[in-house]
């Protein structure tokens, strides 16, 4: 099964960190990531799509993806 998750952050070295982590994870980048202002908060923020490979696996709804 393939697992997708969109991972945002304000545009901080925390994203970074978060992407890093994701990585590290065996999660892959899916796509280029995407960068727009947040008028309510008054900042950029980020976004990059991930997914990963995981063999066995069935979905559920209630399934923490940051966990796999």
């Amino acid at each position: 099964m393939k697992l997708y998750r969109l991972l945002t952050e304000d545009d901080t070295v925390a994203f970074c960190h978060k992407v890093s982590l994701a990585l590290s994870k065996g999660w892959e980048l899916h796509g280029s990531p995407s960068y727009a202002f947040d008028a309510a908060k008054g900042v950029m923020r980020c976004a990059q799509a991930v997914t990963k490979e995981v063999p066995g696996l069935t979905y559920d709804p209630e399934m923490k993806l940051g966990e796999y």
